[in-house]
């Protein structure tokens, strides 16, 4: 996909965002695309559902699966506005997510620090998509939630 198109669909996600910061949520939103369509939408909801494994990636990637019926996610593409912690980029392994585009880097917890191949070889990776808008959500979240 081109840039103005990856762009689009990353604004989708910076609203899911949006929506976790305003419920106390640490500000990440995923949206996962298949064949031109938005199928599944989701922010974190760890702090709502009591889980740790609630992450954006995690509910959109369940969502989307619901929506097509399979487990496998290989004609899709996911945008996350953070990069994926470990534990959602081994479940993006796991779906053989067709092409994951992130939004700002995490170089505390980002899956790229510590297990840098952990995506699934057929994975299409596309990085820093809008990364200052999705990097700044995060740090005017903790900014406020640190004044506290």
């Amino acid at each position: 996909m081109d840039s103005a198109t990856h762009e689009k669909y990353m604004r989708q996600a910076l609203a899911e965002a949006r929506k976790a910061a305003e419920e106390g949520e640490i500000p990440v939103g995923a949206i996962v695309v298949c064949q031109g369509k938005i199928i599944a939408r989701a922010h974190n909801e760890t702090e709502k559902l009591n889980d740790v494994t609630a992450h954006a990636e995690m509910l959109a990637t369940t969502m989307a699966s619901a929506y097509l019926g399979g487990k496998y996610l290989n004609e899709c593409s996911l945008y996350v506005t953070m990069e994926p912690c470990t534990m959602c980029a081994g479940a993006l392994a796991w779906a053989q997510l067709g092409e994951l585009i992130i939004g700002a880097p995490d170089p505390h917890r980002g899956y790229s620090r510590l297990t840098p191949s952990v995506l699934h070889p057929r994975t299409k990776l596309t990085t820093e998509v809008l990364a200052e808008e999705c990097s700044k959500i995060v740090k005017d979240f903790f900014k406020v939630r640190r004044k506290v």
